[in-house]
């Protein structure tokens, strides 16, 4: 059976991918105000990047459906696939967001996405050296590990509501870094049987590891993004409070030489760096560049 909201919701979603792709003007109307300034930000990066998007792809896959009398809130999962342009460079950036709408009488009131829940929690974990400063990072397993898993969850590992973290941490261990600090939770960086550091799993915890950390795995943080490799790693504090919540790993560049980067929570592949199409996105937002490794000058 088809029910009655399921045409006005297409209009909608065609009206909301055609905004994007340049093809009208016009603003969606069933979406809420920070969305719309969110596609805004959106618009406005594609345009400083020089970049165009070709052609957008979606899948509409409703998960729960609650009734109050005439009204409807249904929950969804959207597939989104965007094919870029940047200068003479093509690429797919995809992304898999939880959004809700809201309709009565069959008729849409609002659409919106649910929002991605940055890690609240930050821990203080206690530096632990030992063992050498070297290791050999094999940046493209570290790659291949998030290209295989970024929408997906390995079942070697546990997987938590905001995965971010412990999902970068997998695709560095993929990638040959080095653990320490076993079994205390508040030194180094180590997960071992179903047990792991709170710097494994907890963003802000993982950032300031990698500033510190002379042994084991240790990071290089430089002042650009354009100056990481593959598999190096982007911190965001989207608030400015110095409250790190979120952690990317770059996985490939845009035609002007700029990160894409692979994530969890709202899982991402090839999204572009500044998340500026984030609904977490605030005008404070913080980043902290990190090189994986030793073997940068």
């Amino acid at each position: 059976m088809i029910r009655k909201w399921m045409e006005p919701f297409q209009d909608h979603m065609q009206h909301w991918v055609n905004f994007q792709l340049n093809n009208t003007k016009k603003k969606p109307e069933k979406t809420i105000p920070q969305e719309t300034e969110m596609l805004r930000r959106f618009k406005q990066s594609i345009e400083r990047r020089q970049a165009e998007v070709l052609k957008i792809k979606i899948i509409f896959q409703p998960y729960r459906i609650h009734r109050y009398g005439r009204q409807e809130n249904i929950s969804y999962q959207l597939q989104l696939a965007r094919v870029l342009k940047v200068k003479n460079a093509y690429h797919i950036e995809e992304q898999v967001l939880y959004r809700m709408m809201k309709t009565h009488d069959g008729h849409l009131i609002i659409d919106k996405a649910l929002p991605e829940s940055p890690q609240p929690a930050h821990h203080i974990f206690q530096p632990l050296e030992q063992g050498g400063r070297s290791f050999a990072y094999d940046r493209r397993e570290a790659v291949q590990y998030a290209e295989t898993w970024w929408n997906d969850y390995n079942p070697q590992y546990e997987t938590f509501t905001d995965n971010c973290t412990n999902f970068i941490s997998q695709c560095l261990r993929a990638g040959n870094a080095p653990m320490r600090g076993q079994p205390d939770r508040s030194q180094g960086w180590w997960y071992q049987n179903q047990n792991w550091s709170y710097s494994w799993a907890v963003a802000h915890s993982f950032r300031w590891y990698l500033s510190s950390s002379t042994a084991g795995l240790t990071a290089k943080e430089v002042e650009e993004a354009t100056d990481l490799a593959l598999g190096d790693v982007i911190c965001y504090d989207f608030n400015g409070d110095d409250r790190w919540q979120h952690s990317t790993i770059v996985t490939s560049f845009d035609g002007n030489g700029e990160p894409l980067v692979n994530a969890q929570t709202t899982n991402s592949r090839a999204r572009y760096w500044t998340y500026e199409d984030s609904t977490a996105w605030t005008p404070n937002i913080r980043y902290k560049f990190f090189r994986i490794g030793q073997d940068v000058k």
